[in-house]
């Protein structure tokens, strides 16, 4: 074996014994560049920290996608503002920068089947774990059925306890399925705790004053949840034809 194949085999062996697999990816290619191009040796090592940097950056935001559950990625470069009605491409950029995440402030996407609602909401919450948040997708019927499950498993407050440290709590699809009591209380004890502490995401499409019909017809339980809930919320009403109906008529057109 050449002298410069032990010296490559050593650096892989130190950079899988200090877990750092960017310098790994990039470290003969950056000497190469270094060489042709007389880089002093500082250049050359402040490049490969910031590859290594850059490595374990795009890491974290892999394991927090994977952590979301999200059902499907999207962006919202891939949102047609240009067919949905009420939606502002200005605000949505505004958000994906995550002042509200910080804030925490809560945010409720409003509107009819199919404008929009959870593609806006995933793509927030994609945006979020860009910048290292944590963040769960589900929706609220099986978020719902969880809480009931860990509550007769005798492990509500382990689970109370996990879904208050993520930061954005994306709830899809509230008004689908009517809760009983028991769950609506669930579910408005999960809110309560994340008052003002951390960022909520709400997607439904029942107007505030329907929303008595989801919680066993509670008008007390209703108003106290949608108190802390819209408290410091930014509300987006979608409006608009389903885009999921439209794309069918334009198919078969």
């Amino acid at each position: 074996m050449s002298a410069a194949a032990l010296t490559r085999d050593l650096i892989v062996t130190h950079t899988r014994a200090l877990k750092m697999p960017g310098v790994a990816r990039v470290f003969e290619s950056l000497a190469r560049q270094a060489r042709d191009a007389h880089w002093p040796h500082e250049d050359y090592l402040q490049e490969v920290l910031s590859a290594e940097q850059a490595s374990r950056h795009e890491s974290v935001i892999r394991q927090r996608l994977r952590e979301a559950r999200f059902p499907e990625v999207k962006t919202l470069d891939t949102f047609d503002f240009s067919a949905s009605e009420g939606v502002s491409a200005t605000q949505m950029h505004a958000l994906a920068r995550g002042e509200w995440v910080t804030a925490p402030e809560n945010l409720i996407f409003a509107g009819p089947i199919g404008t929009g609602k959870t593609h806006l909401a995933i793509a927030l919450g994609v945006e979020a774990t860009k910048q290292k948040r944590r963040v769960l997708f589900a929706r609220a019927a099986d978020l719902v059925r969880q809480l009931l499950e860990a509550r007769d498993a005798r492990e509500l407050t382990r689970l109370q306890q996990r879904l208050l440290r993520v930061d954005v709590l994306v709830i899809d699809e509230l008004g689908f399925v009517p809760f009983d009591r028991v769950g609506g209380e669930l579910l408005f004890n999960l809110i309560t705790d994340r008052y003002e502490r951390r960022a909520t995401v709400v997607t439904t499409n029942l107007t505030f004053a329907e929303w008595v019909t989801v919680f066993a017809g509670d008008e007390k339980l209703t108003t106290a949840l949608l108190d802390r809930l819209a408290h410091h919320a930014t509300v987006i009403t979608t409006k608009g034809k389903s885009y999921r109906m439209r794309k069918r008529r334009g198919a078969g057109s």
